[in-house]
């Protein structure tokens, strides 16, 4: 059995509307002769003759009053379907989006993402989720709607990404260290006792690499899975943290930074979300709030 031509429905629900073969073809710009092939169509579809011959007008039959109020509900929504979502319309949008970052980035922009939303869109909730792998599965699986991060070899390249704001590294002691008294050079830089991020890979920390460039090393005596963490001992402790200066303006408070003694290429930390989101009306809307936030 082939598929009916579902833009019957449009001639069906003009047919019925109007009573006539003329009057349901002017409604839909069709010449009298093409609505009767049309008709003639419908009747093969359903079996019925729909609407017959009354004196000089035309009837409906008993199934043809029957159809009358389903296609007046169906049609509507199918062509609501088929057309582009509706305005965005933020009062009375009630959903939960999903933001994997760090911890630095919940500190530093947490804040004012969160007013920005009870302000405009008390309907919509943000949740922010550490990022426990580096895959972008749960972009792709839907776990997670956005994502920030560096760009790298890894990020899978269907994803679709915004940069939000560049950054670059500095050195970071508790107050009163022994490395503040006199000139940060690069020799008391790597002397010093170190803390290192381990998300990129021992050895491969940025950090790790522009010395390698340089035939330096430095002397790492722990590791951790986050500069917040990194912070937290190294305000504790005589250990060094290098960090990106903006990722991590308010976690490095009362604390002393400084700018490093070796040149390093700047970072760019980016928005990510997968494609099946991207014409989604409140998630670009998100994602709009997302960028000024981080842009001021």
């Amino acid at each position: 059995m082939s598929t009916p031509d579902l833009n019957l429905l449009m001639t069906l629900d003009a047919l019925l509307s109007e009573g006539s073969v003329a009057g349901a073809a002017r409604r839909l710009g069709l010449s009298p002769s093409a609505m009767s092939r049309a008709l003639q169509r419908l009747r093969d579809c359903t079996g019925d003759p729909l609407l017959v011959r009354s004196g000089r007008g035309l009837v409906p039959t008993p199934r043809a009053v029957a159809l009358r109020e389903q296609v007046s509900e169906l049609l509507p929504r199918a062509l609501q379907t088929l057309s582009p979502a509706p305005t965005l319309d933020l009062g009375k949008v009630n959903r939960t989006f999903t933001l994997l970052c760090s911890d630095g980035f919940v500190e530093n922009f947490g804040p004012s993402l969160l007013m920005r939303l009870n302000r405009e869109a008390p309907g919509i909730r943000l949740n922010f989720l550490p990022k426990v792998r580096r895959d972008n599965s749960y972009l792709r699986d839907g776990t997670a709607d956005l994502e920030t991060g560096v760009i790298g070899k890894g990020t899978a390249q269907e994803l679709h990404a915004r940069a939000l704001f560049r950054d670059h590294f500095v050195g970071v002691v508790r107050e009163g260290h022994p490395l503040l008294n006199g000139d940060i050079t690069l020799e008391r830089y790597i002397e010093c006792d170190h803390v290192a991020d381990t998300r990129h890979g021992l050895g491969h920390d940025p950090v790790d690499v522009a010395l390698a460039a340089l035939g330096a090393r430095r002397q790492i005596v722990t590791s951790v899975a986050g500069f917040a963490t990194a912070l937290a001992l190294a305000r504790s402790t005589g250990l060094l943290a290098t960090v990106p200066e903006r990722h991590t303006r308010y976690l490095r408070t009362g604390m002393t930074t400084f700018p490093l003694p070796l040149a390093m290429a700047e970072i760019t930390l980016s928005m990510l979300w997968h494609p099946r989101l991207d014409a989604d009306p409140a998630h670009k809307w998100l994602r709009s709030v997302i960028h000024e936030v981080c842009m001021q």
